[in-house]
Parts: structure tokens; sequence; C-alpha cells
């Protein structure tokens, strides 16, 4: 099987590389198509290469006397035609998942490899079997009550990136990765349940299954910290696959990297549906009207923009529905037209009247003898005149900035926080004296929707003449070929689903031509994380119940095939502003039209550990169940009570003690002020930052302290970890 991997990763390099470098002519579709074809085959490479370490995992033995193999990735061979390996993903990998004695889908036999060294050296180093046939089941096979692969997985020293988990995907999982790509699904579980493993290879599952329309659309991953994107982001590349955007909450206002927290009240009314209409209004009070009027001095005759004038303009830009940035051309035209006919005015012009123009002009000398027939064409002339003097005055342009500025969704947001008088007027009635901070202060993470938000009402800022662009002729000429080739091929595409995204969707001539790069056509990962404006073909939300209301405002926006996967446990929330109840953040963008699944078993936390997080839940959730672990150490949780004075050494030598004890694998110690907490041979977080990851080891530094500012925090991080815990109390 490593030699037909070979030979498929080295045609597939030959072929980016034999593409790459036959001539194309001058044609631009022919580029466009050999830059396609290059970056195809060089993904195809990258994603058999992923696929070498652990390429066959297991063997399937069929009631029909066949045999088929399980693996990463599909190979066959092209000795005879027939699949050599089954990718883990194809339906008929299915039973390898599913099958049980009672439900044995055709199977007999399920053999698990366990293999050891590298690729391609690999060699099976043991093997579990499962026999699904009840005539040949012997008092042995009867007595295995668990999965030896999967304890000996849960056994293993965590690493400092999560593992995937393909070989020893269960039953429940799998049910939900195979789940249909239409429609929003909430998978709920408990600490270890695995519901973000279940959330990447059901990305991987349905890049396999929906190939053509998610490799050209990506899939956006959300997670709650850097830390968490860092712990998982390997997993897909090591399933092969690239088509991913990761980010945070905190980073949901493009180019904005948002850490800060803001206090609880604060976040809740950020986190909340009425800031769209407070939004709303901050952008309208920018539209200003002049206190008092503005003398405009032109060639001929002074003009002035006084409210009436201003609020005319005003009222027709605004009738055009673009967003801010975009309409100011609006408001400047409309505001020029009005000072043109105003200027006239002063002149004693009355175009209703063109006889009386021209005495007007004749009495004035500034015009020879003028036909009654010929004034109209004086007072376009005069028109001209006033417009021109218009474009070029300083004034005029100074009063359109003043009245109708070009905004940033940073400065709306700095300075409506900063300014109270700003806050009451969006506010409109709403008391939100306590958004008010000083400008300049960091960005929040519940500010980062509110940029997003703002991004959309503003538009971008208006762009560059096109003179400024030397090449931009030519790079426009190439995107419009390329736009006309994807056209072509939607026509050819018409009767497939008619919701599926297309790249004609969202992608004009002017923008792919501002994002060609000359010889290098970018991933689609690339091109997506570069793009506020990307539309994704799926979206998954890991801790989706952290999320605010106002978080998935922009983050369904962000996929308008409402194709997501959300997975989250409402008992361990931390947020302020997060889900009390699905309903309270899905049902005002969605309504009922979601799904609900549920993951019921604990694999990482020992039992010795759950028990004690059981005691946790039942405190302040006492209607929610915890998960059942699905083994056992033998070692239950330590816990000492320590001088206040004395902590900071107590920390050293418990954390000490257990590296000492630990050997391989991961500590943390958990802690709700890490500040001190440094130079220990141990990762260090808060509850928050540590939420989402899992350790070999974990000590807890006074507990009591996490669950007196939330008793979910504590129960996360009692399940953090998979081997030992130790819990610091703090003597007061």
């Amino acid at each position: 099987m490593h030699a037909l991997l070979a030979a498929e990763i080295e045609a597939a390099t030959a072929r980016a590389q034999g593409t790459l470098a036959a001539p194309t002519g001058g044609e631009l579709s022919a580029r466009w198509e050999r830059d396609v074809s290059v970056h195809r085959w060089s993904e195809r490479a990258g994603a058999l290469r992923a696929a070498r370490s652990g390429l066959c995992f297991g063997r399937l033995d069929r009631t029909d006397g066949s045999t088929s193999h399980i693996g990463r990735t599909g190979l066959t061979d092209p000795a005879d035609g027939e699949s050599a390996l089954i990718d883990w993903r194809a339906p008929a990998a299915q039973p390898f998942y599913c099958a049980t004695l009672a439900t044995p889908l055709g199977v007999t036999r399920r053999r698990h490899f366990q293999l050891a060294g590298r690729a391609p050296e690999e060699r099976v180093a043991d093997f579990h079997d499962d026999v699904l046939d009840r005539d040949a089941l012997t008092e042995a096979d009867s007595d295995t009550a668990s999965d030896p692969a999967l304890l000996a997985a849960l056994r293993a020293p965590r690493g400092s990136t999560m593992r995937d988990i393909v070989t020893t995907i269960q039953a429940e999982q799998d049910a939900i990765i195979r789940l249909p790509l239409p429609g929003v699904v909430v998978i709920e579980g408990g600490p270890g349940t695995g519901k973000t493993a279940v959330a990447l290879h059901r990305v991987a599952y349905l890049l396999y299954t929906h190939r053509d329309r998610l490799a050209r659309s990506g899939v956006l991953v959300v997670g709650p910290s850097a830390g968490f994107i860092s712990y998982v982001g390997g997993v897909l590349p090591a399933l092969g696959e690239s088509a991913v955007v990761f980010t945070t909450p905190g980073r949901l206002a493009h180019g904005v990297v948002a850490t800060a927290v803001d206090e609880d009240g604060v976040a809740r009314t950020k986190g909340g549906l009425a800031m769209l209409d407070v939004l709303r209004r901050a952008v309208a009070e920018r539209q200003e009207l002049p206190g008092s009027p503005i003398a405009i001095r032109l060639d001929d005759v002074a003009v002035e923009v006084d409210r009436a004038t201003a609020a005319e303009a005003r009222s027709r830009a605004r009738a055009t529905g673009l967003p801010h940035n975009a309409a100011r051309a609006a408001f400047r035209d409309a505001l020029g037209s009005l000072l043109v006919r105003q200027g006239v005015e002063r002149l004693g012009q009355d175009l209703e009247d063109p006889p009386e123009l021209a005495d007007i002009l004749r009495e004035l000398g500034d015009l020879p003898e003028v036909a009654p027939a010929s004034a109209a064409q004086v007072s376009a002339e005069l028109r001209q005149e006033l417009r021109d003097d218009l474009r070029s005055d300083l004034e005029f342009h100074a009063a359109v900035e003043r009245l109708w500025p070009v905004l940033t969704p940073e400065r709306v947001l700095a300075e409506l926080f900063a300014s109270p008088r700003r806050l009451a007027a969006a506010g409109d009635g709403a008391d939100l004296s306590a958004l008010h901070r000083a400008e300049g202060s960091p960005w929040t993470v519940a500010d980062a929707p509110l940029l997003d938000e703002l991004a959309e009402l503003l538009g971008p800022p208006p762009a560059p003449p096109a003179g400024d662009e030397p090449d931009g002729a030519g790079q426009r000429a190439y995107a419009a070929e390329v736009l006309s080739i994807l056209e072509e091929a939607d026509r050819d595409l018409a009767g497939e689903d008619p919701d599926e995204l297309r790249p004609t969707d969202f992608v004009t001539a002017d923008v792919l031509a501002a994002r060609q790069v000359p010889e290098h056509l970018m991933s689609v990962a690339e091109r997506a994380a570069a793009d506020r404006d990307w539309r994704y073909g799926h979206l998954v939300v890991d801790e989706a119940q952290e999320l605010s209301a106002m978080d998935w405002h922009v983050l369904l926006r962000r996929c308008p095939t409402r194709s997501v996967t959300a997975v989250g446990d409402l008992a361990q929330r931390s947020a302020a502003a997060g889900a009390r109840t699905w309903a309270d953040v899905l049902a005002p963008h969605l309504g009922d039209r979601w799904t609900h699944r549920t993951l019921t078993v604990n694999y990482r936390t020992p039992a010795e550990i759950m028990a004690l997080a059981a005691t946790v839940l039942a405190d302040f959730a006492p209607e929610r169940q915890p998960p059942e672990s699905v083994r056992a150490t033998g070692e239950d949780p330590w816990q000492r009570t320590v001088p206040a004075v004395d902590l900071d050494a107590e920390v050293r030598e418990a954390v000490e003690a257990e590296a000492a004890r630990l050997g391989r694998g991961t500590l943390a110690v958990i802690a709700a002020d890490v500040h001190g907490l440094t130079g220990l041979p141990a990762q260090v977080h808060t509850p928050v930052s540590a939420k989402g990851l899992e350790f070999d080891a974990v000590v807890i530094v006074d507990p009591e302290r996490i669950r007196a500012h939330n008793p979910a925090d504590l129960y996360v991080s009692i399940t953090r970890a998979t081997r030992r815990l130790g819990l610091l109390h703090v003597e007061r």
C-alpha cells in the first residue's frame, strides 16, 4: 500500500510540475487553466503525503468472503483496477465504525491494526479483532468488553497538539460525522465526549463527500482561543484537508485581534442584538447637519450649505440604500446639485423662463446679445461652470467631509464609546453609559462582532483612482476572462443545487484582479482569510455556548447557506453573553430550523476525576447529567490545603512533584489569577484559556476562588486532566 501511495504522490507531483512548465501562449484562459491545474495537482500531492503516517489501520472481513482495508486515503491497484484501500470517509468504510454484534452490517470480523515506525517502513506492532459473527464467536471473544485500540489511544501521553481519531471513532460519533451537509446541527456533550474531534472529522468528511462544492468556498472553524486553535489546527492538515480557515471570536473583525474581556454587564450589553440598532444610529449620527450655514465662495457667486440643503442631500443619499462610505458620493453629488441650483438662483436666473434668463445676462453685460432660443444652452453652460467650480473648491470638499466623513469601523466604535453624548444619541433612550471608556482602550472580544457589523454598515473606504495601479488594466482583463470561464461552468452546472455557492456569487472582476498574484494561485484558505466578504460553504463553531447573539449574527452572514456544525456544552459556559439555552442565541436567526444531537460517553476523563467533577456540576446545574467515563485509573484526585502566605512555594513544589512523576506527557496549572505563576515546568492557564484543551496532569490553584467567580469554570478546570489531578486549596 505504501508503494501504491508513493506512486500516486510521484504521479501527482509530476503532473503539477509538468503543467507548470508547459507553454500556454498568450491566451489568458490558458494561463488560468494552467494555474488551476497546477494548484489542484499540488493539493492532491499534499493530501496524499499527509496520509503516509498510519496509512492503513483496519480490515473488514465480510459475509460474502471479501476483504477490504480501511485507511487514511483511497488507493486503487493499477494492476487490476480494484480498490486496495478504502478512505475512512467513504460509505464502504462505515461498518468499520458502526458494525456491532447485534447489527453486523454484513461484517464477520473487524481488525484494528496498531502501527509503529515511520512511513514507509511502518509495521504492525499489534492488532485486535472484533468478531461480529455469532457462530464464530469464541468465549475469549465474548469476554472482551472493551476496545484495546481505543483504550491504548486514551492512555497514550498527550502532546502539544491534538491527534486525529480516525482509527478509534465510535459509533455515536460516526453517526454525527456523517450527517448531511445542509442544515444547522448543535452537538452537545459533556467534557471528554470528543465534541471537537467529531466536529473536525466532520469537516474532513464533508470536504471528501462534497469536494466540488466546499473545495472552492472553504470551511470556517471558530474556536474559543488562539491557544485552542494552535492545539487543534494540525488535525485537518494531517487528514489531507487544507480548504479550512481557523479563527476566534476576538478575530471576527477583519484585521483586529482582540483578547481583552469586558466586565460581565458590559459584555451582555454588547452581545445582545439590540446593538444592531445602536450601531445603525451611531452611523446615522455621523451623517450630520450643520449647526450654522457653511459659506462656499465660488468665482461668480457665494453659496451656503444650510440645514435644509444638507438635509435634502442626506435624504437623497440615504435613499440609495448604500453603505455609508459608498453613499458619500451620492451625498456629495446631491449637495453639489443643490448648490448649483442655489448659485443659479442667486445669479438671478429663472430656468423656467429662458427668455428672461437671456435678458438678465445681457443686463449683467457678461454676454453678448443672446437670442431667446439659445438661452437654455447658456443656462446649461452656466450650470456646468458652477459644477466645475464646486469640484475644485476646497471649501466644498471640506463641507462634504464634515457632514458625511469617510469612516472606519474602528473610528466609529472608539469615538462612540469615548463620548457620552454619542452613546446617549445611539441609545435612543436606552442607558448605554456603562459602555463609556477612554479613547485608545484596547479592543475587547465583545467589540469584534460590533466592528464587523460596522464594516457592513460603512462599507470599504473609496478606492484609489484606477490610474494609481499601472498594471490594473491587464489584471482586470485577466480577471474578466477568468470570470467568463467561471460563468460558463455555472451554466453547465445549472441542474445542480440552486443554493450551492459558486465563485461568481461573491467575486467581481475588479476584486479578482486586485487579488491576482502573478505565477501563484492562492489556496482557498488563503483567499478566504484575506477577504472579509468571503462566504463559506460550511461553518463549524466549537465551544459554541460561549458565543453571544451578536457573534452568531456576524458568523451566519459568512455562511449564507446556513450549513453549520456547532458543538458545545451549556454546563461549561463562562461568557456572560453566552447561551443559557441554545434557542437564546439561535432562534433570532434560525427560528426552530436546527437540530440537536447529544454525545454521552466521556473518553478523556477517568472515572475518579469525573466523580469529583460531578459533585461540582450538581451544585450549580443539578438538572444536567455528567457524561459516563469509559475508563478508570485507580488514582483519586489529591487535595491539599495550604496557608495563603505559602501558596507560591506550595504551587512550585506540587508542580515539580507532578512533573517528576509524569515523565512523558503534558502538565498544566490552572488558576483564576496566573500573574506570578512563572518559571514552572508546566503550562499555565486560566479556566477560560484552558477551555477545549486537555493535559495528562493538572494542578488547580485555589479552586474556591475559581468557583466563586463561576462554578462552571471549576467544572471546566477539573475535567481537563486525562490521568492525574491535584487541587491546592488556600486556607483563609
